[in-house]
């Protein structure tokens, strides 16, 4: 049986990592994503001492022409892509008179077009094989939004539509597209901007990677194009 690739961006830590913790103790041959290098090295030894094969890339795909880099690059190392999960994200908090022209588009380029460009780039080759898994993550502020997530919310409901169009164009080639849509999570980001925010009122990463496993499954067919929402 062919070992399954799953390509993560954001995996060096947070719910990036738990899903490659967990898809790698599922077996999985894990394609990890992340802009700093050492931090990525660090995750690319847990996930190995958790009995999972992992390439790293230590790449930006908010910067143009790194997201087809990725994708071309696991492809070349590993030969095939069953998973794409687009989980690196960008959560500037700030109102809108406050928000700079620089963090707008940093929140657009990598909450909406590198996800766009990851999986144009990922599209060929799930065709070619005939089908696989895209899992974007989202947020719970798609649809509720704290004040200073106005831009951040909209960049995430902007993911949750993108979703299902894209799954209803990879229904004949046997492509699921989910978006994964957690409330506050236990991570270090969630913490620098909120620190005071209740402990018993969060997600461990491994709650919404759970998630993200499920939407994995060949089973969740019918579900194509969900908003799988996840609340403490």
């Amino acid at each position: 049986m062919t070992t399954r690739v799953a390509v993560i961006t954001g995996a060096s830590r947070g719910i990036g990592l738990a899903t490659a913790l967990r898809l790698a103790r599922a077996g999985w041959t894990i394609v990890a994503a992340a802009r700093q290098a050492a931090d990525l090295a660090a995750a690319a030894e847990q996930v190995r001492a958790a009995n999972g094969r992992c390439e790293t890339l230590a790449l930006d795909v908010s910067r143009p022409g790194e997201a087809r880099r990725l994708i071309e690059e696991a492809v070349a190392r590993t030969g095939r892509i069953d998973a794409l999960v687009n989980n690196a994200g960008c959560a500037p908090l700030a109102s809108i008179d406050k928000m700079s022209d620089a963090d707008f588009d940093a929140v657009t380029a990598l909450n909406m077009t590198a996800i766009f460009q990851t999986c144009r780039a990922a599209w060929p080759v799930l065709c070619r094989q005939g089908g696989g898994v895209i899992v974007n993550v989202s947020s719970l502020a798609s649809v509720d939004p704290f004040p200073g997530f106005t831009v951040y919310g909209a960049s995430k409901a902007w993911v949750n539509l993108f979703s299902r169009g894209l799954a209803a164009e990879g229904k004949p080639h046997g492509i699921q597209v989910f978006s994964v849509a957690p409330g506050a999570v236990e991570t270090k980001l969630m913490r620098g901007l909120f620190p005071n925010f209740p402990a018993d009122e969060t997600l461990a990463p491994d709650d919404v990677a759970a998630v993200i496993e499920t939407a994995c499954d060949p089973r969740m067919a019918r579900c194509s194009g969900e908003t799988l929402f996840v609340r403490a």
